[in-house]
């Protein structure tokens, strides 16, 4: 397989150019004491790869390591290591444009802290959010209130903002602990950063409304005498998402659509699969229209790319990587291949393999190429014995009396240890595992296996999943650090969202037997809802025709949430009709669990 050379820093070279200064110590606290960020617990990186690290994760670790606040190129600066992602700063003839403010407040905050210091104290004269994740928008009001701000997003931007952070927040917020090693330690056999950048920050998350939004690709706008061509690209890394140039500062900003590693095609805390196909042709498209207007490209993780063939090189190698992945593993499943057997048969060409950036430390080919069969395909490989298994624990069970009982599985997993298989070692603890919960020696050897993993995983993502699951095994779940379904998460919600989340918490079974509905008067936004509960199902019209509610409730959209969130006092209510039915309503309603069990049934 060809590879990088080792020996090769110009990576190291690009990160450090342009070094103004660090934030000393990187430590970031909340106004309660509370630390949220702590860059200073890497200090282990400057010493040479262990052996409990992949080389290629400890360079990337690395380098993602480096901190502080950097000048891209006249009048544009990056605050790069002080969260997930990068907060960059462009001077206009007033202030300064704040791009994609980090994940919290208190990071944002200490970052413009860094800048001001070093060139200023300037005002922000305006926003600019990438796309819809929440590390590039969480942050805004450590740097602004939005007063008078113009705050510019791709078109959609609060859609999906909202609604992954609250659909499938719980889950996702979850999974996301194992994801980024939330839990772990900070330390050569521990987490190493994610790929994408040390980690995110567990402040607190806000967001500013847009006021303008980019609905073409071509559209160009001006903000404190700074000219910004905008390029649309939704459906790439995010749903809502979008690239610019400053022409007279000849920079070029990817936001996150061209990184230094392999992207996710399909997040493993979960997310709706991007679209590879759209993600190569906007790349394509992005060299058409910016590649000869541009002398510097920088984005909202890593380190910028400076020259005109660099450019190129770089966003061609990018685009390839994601086309190549996508054409491939189609062709191979229209010959019958599944996506486990295309991620296992799926290589990348010698020369997309030399360069660094292609490497899957974030992402990775094996679930990006399974990710593209299910956005095809969905997850049924098409044999019939795949179509109606067991769920997990009774499956287990089944395999373990086959095997003869847990301690033979065991025993079967340690010869798979001792032959280097812990692929297989994995899978059938696996199975002791979710059979007899309570045997000591199937979880010790699990997490001793899932360890080595880990710490085998040029990927970080997967190496934070195997080690975290390990500390599962021994000690319990603990609640994710970060609350993105923040009071700003909540009020951007639109009332049709709002009932939206309110249905996916309805206990089915509970409400199989109920029937009623609400007619819910918005008066501060005028708006007309009815739910519907029947069958177990919430049913949301708006605008609806005829009378007949059980309970007509007429109130502002922020009591609306409060009742929702559990706020049970009503005497403040207007209403019609039968206000026990709200109680009915909330008896049904289901808290999720943020702590639920990943490697343990």
């Amino acid at each position: 397989m060809a590879t990088p050379l080792l020996h090769d820093r110009t990576d190291f070279d690009d990160a450090e150019r342009g070094f103004v200064a660090e934030l000393s110590p990187a430590l970031i606290k909340a106004a309660d004491g509370r630390v949220v960020w702590d860059l200073d617990a890497y200090a282990f990186l400057r010493a040479d790869c262990p052996d409990t690290a992949h080389p290629g994760l400890w360079r990337q670790a690395q380098l993602c390591a480096k901190q502080g606040l950097f000048e891209v190129t006249d009048g544009i600066y990056q605050i790069r290591g002080l969260d997930l992602s990068n907060m960059t700063l462009v001077e206009g003839e007033r202030g300064v444009i704040v791009i994609d403010p980090l994940v919290s407040t208190e990071c944002a905050a200490a970052a413009l802290r860094l800048y001001r210091d070093h060139r200023g104290d300037r005002p922000v004269t305006g926003l600019i959010y990438t796309h819809s994740h929440v590390d590039h928008f969480g942050g805004a009001r450590g740097v602004s209130d939005g007063t008078g701000v113009p705050v510019i997003a791709p078109a959609h931007f609060m859609e999906h903002a909202v609604s992954e952070n609250v659909y499938a927040g719980t889950a996702m917020n979850r999974r996301a602990a194992y994801m980024y090693g939330q839990d772990l330690p900070r330390s050569p056999d521990g987490q190493l950063g994610c790929g994408l950048g040390m980690g995110t920050s567990a402040g607190t998350v806000s967001l500013i409304p847009p006021t303008l939004d980019v609905t073409h690709t071509g559209q160009e706008e001006t903000v404190d005498g700074v000219r910004i061509v905008f390029q649309l690209t939704p459906g790439t890394e995010a749903p809502a998402e979008m690239n610019f140039l400053f022409p007279d500062r000849r920079a070029l900003c990817m936001a996150e659509n061209a990184t230094h590693n392999l992207h996710n095609v399909l997040t493993l805390r979960g997310a709706l699969v991007r679209d590879t196909r759209v993600w190569a042709r906007y790349l394509t498209e992005a060299i058409a229209l910016f590649a000869d207007r541009a002398d510097v490209a920088f984005a909202s993780h890593h380190w910028p790319t400076w020259g005109r063939e660099r450019i190129v090189a770089f966003l061609s190698q990018q685009r390839d990587l994601y086309a190549y992945l996508h054409d491939q593993t189609l062709r191979m499943l229209n010959r019958g291949m599944t996506g486990n057997e295309i991620a296992e048969a799926l290589r990348l060409p010698p020369a997309l393999e030399r360069a660094w950036h292609t490497h899957g430390y974030y992402g990775s080919v094996s679930h990006n190429v399974k990710a593209i069969y299910q956005r095809y395909l969905g997850w049924f490989d098409g044999n019939p014995a795949h179509l109606w298994e067991h769920p997990p624990v009774e499956l287990a069970r089944r395999y373990v009396e086959a095997f003869g009982g847990t301690s033979a599985v065991v025993a079967l997993a340690e010869g798979y240890v001792g032959k280097g298989d812990l692929r297989f070692a994995a899978t059938l603890l696996n199975h002791a595992v979710f059979a007899d919960p309570g045997d000591s020696a199937a979880r010790r050897l699990l997490a001793q296996v899932y360890t080595r993993l880990g710490h085998g995983a040029e990927n970080a993502t997967w190496r934070n999943f195997y080690i975290t699951g390990a500390k599962e095994l021994t000690t319990p779940p603990s609640r994710p650090a970060t609350d993105t379904v923040s009071p700003d998460m909540l009020s951007a919600l639109t009332a049709e969202q709002v009932f939206d989340s309110l249905a996916i918490r309805v206990n089915g079974p509970e409400a199989w037997d109920e029937r009623f509905t609400i007619d819910w008067h918005l008066t501060d936004t005028r708006e007309h809802h009815r739910t519907t509960l029947s069958n177990g199902a919430l049913i949301h019209e708006r605008d609806p025709s005829g009378d007949g509610a059980d309970l007509t409730l007429r109130l502002t959209k922020d009591r609306l949430l409060g009742l929702l969130a559990g706020d049970t006092d009503t005497g403040d209510l207007a209403y019609d009709g039968d206000l026990t039915v709200l109680g009915r309503l909330t008896a049904v309603l289901e808290e999720p669990t943020p702590d639920f069990a990943i490697v343990t049934p």
